[in-house]
């Protein structure tokens, strides 16, 4: 029993840290209606710049603790999300308005290659590190209840704690708020929402901002764990299960899918990875979002649309 609690656990440790990433998918189809191949250059872009300028700093200020050296690098690393934010709308977001939605995913293609190449130019190519202080050690609990104990990773669950507070605000925020309301006319229609008054350039600018807010809290989370390098762009790819099973449009779908594919990642290579290999956490995922593509295409909790004619 110690063990099985101890493997589920870790999936839902792991699950937040997918939901966090899938989250930016979500948001930006929220309000464009296209999946934003870039948030995963997003992660990276950001990653870089946080590792860089906490490493910068100190050299250029004097700045001798590594606290306040990575405080200032998070604030800066903001406001260049900020900034990109602002950029991306007014430079391809605004000419794009009310065009096809393939239009759309190639400007997001786009967006990726030019961040990933950029990011690097600027920040280099090395593969760096982010320390942030996060505890690497592991602790055993619950040891009067179980033989043993129950083995937990500090630092990842500090990393899913994390995720868990920025997921759970940014749902209250988009649920509750008259800008997530405008958010979800602007996904429905972009000509209806902006005849109402919606101004859609605004709302494109505040979404990408959070996404960009997102991209740099999980770039951290996975830089500190994996350190930061060109591979780190392809953490999002482990967060399109979480969509595909949770629901494009929808925010507690990337919350609730990334848990089951995290726990079910975990507990079916442990339980069944001796018996045929191993190797089912690297496929487990894609395999399930395979299923529900075939049989529930919209997700868990996404919207079906059903066309008129």
């Amino acid at each position: 029993m110690a063990f099985f609690i101890e493997t589920l656990i870790g999936g839902l440790m792991a699950g937040m840290l997918y939901s966090l990433v899938a989250l930016g998918f979500v948001l930006i189809f929220k309000a464009s209606g296209v999946f934003n191949f870039a948030q995963g250059a997003l992660v990276l872009f950001a990653a870089l710049a946080m590792a860089r300028f906490a490493e910068w700093l100190p050299a250029w200020f004097g700045i001798e603790s590594l606290a306040l050296a990575n405080v200032l690098a998070f604030l800066i690393t903001i406001a260049i999300m900020f900034v990109a934010a602002l950029l991306i709308e007014r430079l391809v977001l605004r000419y794009l308005v009310n065009q096809e939605g393939a239009t759309l995913l190639m400007a997001t293609l786009g967006i990726a290659y030019f961040l990933e190449g950029f990011g690097q130019t600027v920040f280099g190519s090395d593969i760096y590190k982010i320390d942030v202080g996060m505890p690497k050690d592991p602790v055993l609990i619950l040891e009067n209840v179980f033989e043993g104990g129950i083995l937990i990773n500090k630092e990842d669950f500090i990393a899913a704690v994390i995720a868990a507070t920025l997921v759970t605000l940014l749902t209250l925020f988009f649920q509750k708020t008259a800008t997530g309301r405008a958010l979800r006319a602007v996904a429905d229609d972009h000509q209806a929402a902006q005849s109402i008054g919606i101004p859609l350039n605004r709302i494109w600018v505040i979404v990408w901002c959070v996404a960009g807010v997102v991209a740099l809290v999980a770039g951290i989370i996975w830089g500190s764990k994996l350190g930061v390098q060109f591979s780190l762009a392809t953490v999002a790819l482990r967060a399109l299960p979480v969509v595909i099973l949770g629901g494009l449009t929808s925010v507690p779908g990337a919350i609730i899918g990334g848990l089951i594919i995290g726990v079910g990642e975990k507990l079916s290579e442990v339980y069944l990875g001796p018996s045929i290999g191993g190797g089912i956490e690297i496929w487990f995922a894609y395999v399930l979002a395979l299923v529900f593509l075939l049989f529930r295409p919209q997700g868990l909790f996404g919207e079906k649309i059903i066309d008129r004619v």
